[in-house]
């Protein structure tokens, strides 16, 4: 099979861009053939004058991107075009090309882009559906991309004439989306449920399962107000039990937290800043537990299978996807979200219940290994290729056959 990968890299590697590097990995240690067309949003840094401006039309309807994948799909003739990233050097114009050289194609939903500006559904520290239950001037009133109405108001339009145009419903072949959660909002967003499926990401390589029992409790992950960064720390300040608390990752609040911890002398919190994925992945092998606090939808969050992945349980809240991957009593542990009095009561029964949580790290073991190794993902994948090709136009559904 010759699939051809589309993806817009973005200028911090984020999350789709390392599935993307995974499945193309998988796919040609299979013996597919993977043809690429790329483009990176480091070159918008470039746009200087008039030509940033131009970076409107782009976002809207990309006419070089377009013509250059239709001269690929001529040259290359693939059997299926998969999809990560558009936003913002591609953008959707590239679907135009693919019904024209009647190619399937199968779109990954990594975010929440096609139902917020902002892509997920998050604002001013709570989940914000404003755009789905009115319209997408609420974002532009709001500002909610890069904080700038004139952002927004560029991403908002690429929205709304694409929702127009039907590009979604008519040129797009399969959704893929990475739960059932987010799978229920896109078709309450108003994708066609019959194109949208469930197909989880997957780690490879295996980082292999922990020994011992670790020595502290972990947090991993960008440091935002939406990953419940602040609920952390306020659960840590009314532990009674001395528990460590690791923290790895950067980002905009990790100059401030590191603040509050001094300030209101917080203890045993330590901030390691950002590390790379071999030290970050050392460090959850000697953690007892992960404590994953999101006040957000998060997509398919490739930290808590990672933390599978070494039969770390983990204590997450209990919103969108993550209840999903975590059995509360089974995997880990659910709390309340944004509630620091009931996150701090499941941190110290799971540092007192040491037998308990060691079980619970042989079970998410399991689930790793029965649903989130690459050679669980591949059938998976071909399924939705193969069924892509069979007759591009007709309705399917492949939730029964096709969802973990």
């Amino acid at each position: 099979m010759k699939v051809m990968i589309v993806h817009n890299a973005n200028q911090q590697v984020g999350g789709d861009d390392v599935v993307v590097a995974h499945e193309s990995k998988l796919l040609q240690s299979a013996g597919h053939q993977v043809v690429f067309f790329r483009r990176d949003n480091w070159a918008a840094k470039h746009y200087t004058g008039l030509r940033k401006f131009g970076l409107a039309k782009q976002a809207v309807w990309a006419s070089d991107a377009k013509r250059e994948l239709a001269l690929l799909l001529r040259d290359e003739k693939p059997d299926v075009v998969h999809v990560h990233n558009t936003f913002v050097m591609i953008s959707p114009s590239i679907y135009s090309a693919c019904a024209e050289a009647g190619v399937p194609v199968v779109q990954t939903l990594h975010n929440y882009r096609l139902l917020c500006p902002a892509a997920t559904l998050f604002r001013d520290g709570k989940v914000c559906e404003e755009c789905m239950q009115h319209s997408l001037l609420r974002s532009i009133q709001h500002g909610c991309y890069r904080e700038a109405r004139s952002a927004t108001a560029v991403t908002a339009a690429m929205l709304a004439f694409h929702r127009f145009r039907e590009t979604w419903s008519r040129e797009i072949t399969c959704f893929v989306a990475l739960s059932e959660f987010s799978r229920s909002k896109f078709i309450e967003g108003g994708l066609p449920a019959h194109k949208v499926v469930v197909k989880p990401n997957f780690i490879d390589p295996d980082p292999n399962n922990r020994v011992g029992d670790g020595d502290y409790a972990l947090f991993a992950g960008r440091l935002s107000p939406e990953k419940g960064v602040d609920t952390l720390l306020s659960a840590w300040k009314q532990l009674h039990t001395d528990i460590p608390l690791v923290m790895v990752g950067g980002g905009p609040e990790e100059a401030r937290l590191r603040e509050r911890v001094a300030r209101e002398g917080i203890k045993n919190v330590e901030l390691k800043g950002k590390l790379s994925r071999e030290q970050t992945l050392a460090a959850l092998n000697n953690a007892r537990f992960m404590v994953f606090p999101s006040v957000w939808y998060e997509g398919f969050p490739m930290a808590l299978v990672e933390a599978f992945a070494c039969s770390v349980p983990v204590i997450c809240s209990r919103m969108g996807t993550m209840p999903e991957v975590v059995a509360d009593g089974r995997t880990g542990l659910h709390f309340t979200p944004g509630d620091a009095d009931d996150l701090a009561r499941k941190v110290e029964w799971a540092w007192t219940h040491r037998d308990e949580v060691r079980t619970m790290g042989k079970e998410a073991r399991h689930d790793f290994e029965s649903k989130y190794t690459a050679e669980k993902n591949y059938p998976l994948l071909m399924g939705i290729y193969e069924r892509a090709m069979e007759v591009p136009s007709r309705a399917w559904d492949l939730r029964a056959e096709l969802t973990v």
